[in-house]
């Protein structure tokens, strides 16, 4: 089991840039997929990014390319997301999960350990 802790969230202005990081708990975290996802007032929680145990392999939802990256530390136990050019439309809360298997995947339903969340607003 894992338990996995969101920090880095807060209020910045269109095009700004932040760092969000997860920090895990536990000895296997090198053996989790983990993923990034993102729930705004009234929707539903969807998918950003997906990195494999290894870091060397990476996914990114369409909406997010090219302005964020997810990266990860085994040895530090931690996972970030750097997100430049940041638009209101990102405004949400942020959550990081770790998931058992070993493919990545962008559904929700494929993840096993959630974190609490952190507050993501973008001012236009």
């Amino acid at each position: 089991q894992v338990q996995l802790v969101e920090s880095g969230g807060g209020l910045v202005q269109a095009g700004g840039s932040l760092r969000l990081s997860c920090a895990a708990s536990g000895r296997t975290f090198s053996s989790y997929t983990m993923g990034w996802f993102r729930q705004a007032p009234g929707k539903e929680r969807e998918f950003v990014a997906a990195i494999n145990w290894s870091g060397g392999t990476t996914y990114y939802a369409d909406s997010v390319k090219d302005r964020f990256t997810i990266s990860r530390d085994n040895a530090k136990n931690t996972m970030y997301l750097e997100m430049n050019y940041l638009k209101p439309e990102d405004t949400a809360v942020y959550y990081c999960a770790a998931c058992v298997i070993v493919s990545l995947t962008t559904s929700p339903k494929g993840y096993n350990y959630w974190g609490q969340g952190t507050q993501v607003t973008v001012s236009s």
